[in-house]
């Protein structure tokens, strides 16, 4: 059946039919409008904004971390921070299988076509459950060795295998809610993920104090117990997601009942996936060497390190949310054969996002110094951290297309491209300029960042010019 995109979208039933193309309960399934039609802004917007606020509180939990884990000392905060880098490579092997969920549930939903929409995310979750668990039981007993790696002081590690280990246990619920909240969002409904976000991260934020320092019953756990807040809260997120789409009351109604794999389905996702998992896995090992190239300047600069990368996620992943808005409005705009819908979605989050990091950057020119005191307030630190956040702040002037094209990228399936992309800045551009640059400069370690900025405008560049290109409209997933 061809479907009528001039017709109401939503009934006064709330049963499906010839002019509802979306089946739902009746029972209030969050914003319900059509993806394809109407006001490319208006649309970001009311796509987006829920995800921006998800994003945010999401990446909040980490930096909520180190600032309460900044009270117990800059070798706490470090080590916090190089736990953080390997549990980013892990996720970003896994994000992969995200990627592809969203991209093909987009495409479905676009198609109108909410049975295979329903069974992608099914087989999504499933498959991201088992993987996740068996890396999560071999990182619990290989965080030591893998910190060791990273050449840190030993106090460095110590802390650091502490908080991993417990973070490891916290990625199985983290992963499989990354899963439920990329169905319901790739489906047209971020309201609902950015409520769960909301009260899961808000118990994270209330307890963590409480763990770490020992406060009225609870015990003193140190940095293992802002990891221990993570796993409690990541895991009450998961099973009121998993409420929701098994409920009827969102558009996706997920049933285990009968469940088979679905080897042909799995494929498409993983077609589509590996090569993102690849581009996230050999960024995290960029990191990796990154860490490996800023240990020698001391425990101050990882620290550093540490805050510039909480803080410059924070901004950025505002950002993201507009990116993975515009991903599914181009995914969903593709399944309906409207690609130039998909180009003007893309153009218009970049333009957004770029406005808002501009704000950002002039905050950090002005106010460095007082964002680094939040996490700790010991002068070399506060100097070091302010310097390495302006350097950062000079990127925020074009990164906002690399970021959002990106996403329109993968989101319609063409994951190949950004991969590529990635490999070449991270291993061609990026680690010999941070190598280089504070050997034949007196930058000293500011190099390091400089060379960071750097490949970003270069691979800004790079992505605009494919998305200009046109060649991601017409892959076929």
């Amino acid at each position: 059946m061809t479907r009528d995109r001039k017709t109401p979208f939503v009934d006064q039933t709330g049963k499906a039919g010839p002019d509802r193309p979306y089946q739902s309960s009746g029972r209030g399934v969050g914003p319900q409008f059509d993806l394809t039609e109407g006001s490319i802004p208006k649309n970001l917007l009311k796509l987006s904004w829920p995800m921006i606020v998800g994003s945010g509180l999401n990446m909040l939990g980490p930096t909520i971390d180190v600032i309460w884990v900044g009270k117990l000392g800059s070798t706490a905060v470090a080590g916090v921070g190089v736990a953080g880098i390997v549990i980013m490579a892990i996720m970003s092997a896994m994000m992969g299988m995200v990627t592809g969920m969203r991209a093909l549930v987009a495409r479905s939903i676009g198609a109108n076509d909410l049975k295979e929409a329903n069974n992608v995310a099914i087989q999504s979750i499933v498959v991201s459950g088992l993987i996740s668990s068996t890396i999560a039981m071999a990182g619990f007993f290989l965080a030591t060795p893998v910190l060791s790696l990273m050449g840190l002081e030993a106090d460095v590690v110590e802390e650091g295998s502490a908080y991993l280990r417990m973070v490891f246990i916290s990625a199985i619920p983290m992963m499989l809610r990354f899963m439920c909240e990329g169905s319901m969002q790739s489906a047209g409904d971020s309201f609902r993920p950015m409520t769960i976000t909301i009260i899961y991260r808000g118990i994270h934020i209330g307890l963590c104090p409480f763990f770490i320092f020992g406060l009225w019953i609870f015990p003193r756990l140190g940095v293992t117990g802002a990891a221990l807040t993570n796993v409690i809260s990541q895991s009450i997120g998961l099973a009121i997601s998993l409420w929701v789409l098994t409920s009827n009351r969102t558009r996706l109604h997920m049933t285990f009942k009968g469940f088979r794999i679905d080897w042909h389905t799995i494929w498409r996702i993983l077609r589509i996936g590996i090569p993102s998992s690849v581009m996230g896995i050999q960024m995290s090992l960029g990191n990796f060497f990154l860490i490996r190239l800023i240990s020698p300047f001391g425990t101050t600069a990882v620290a550093a390190h540490t805050i510039w990368q909480r803080v410059d996620t924070l901004f950025l992943m505002t950002v993201m949310g507009v990116g993975m808005g515009a991903g599914i409005l181009a995914g969903q705009n593709l399944g309906a054969g409207k690609p130039e819908r998909a180009v003007r979605s893309g153009w218009t989050a970049a333009l957004m996002g770029e406005g808002f990091l501009i704000l950002c950057a002039v905050f950090i020119f002005f106010g460095a110094e007082s964002v680094v005191r939040l996490f700790n307030s010991e002068p070399a630190l506060v100097e070091t951290g302010a310097t390495f956040l302006r350097i950062a702040a000079c990127g925020y002037l074009i990164i906002s297309f690399y970021l959002v094209f990106q996403y329109c990228i993968s989101g319609s399936g063409d994951t190949l491209p950004p991969m590529i992309f990635s490999i070449v800045g991270t291993w061609l551009i990026q680690l010999p300029l941070a190598f280089f640059l504070p050997k034949i400069t007196d930058w000293g370690v500011y190099g390091v960042r400089w060379a960071m900025v750097i490949t970003a405008v270069i691979m800004t560049i790079g992505f605009i010019i494919y998305f200009i290109s046109g060649r991601w409209k017409r892959k076929v997933v």
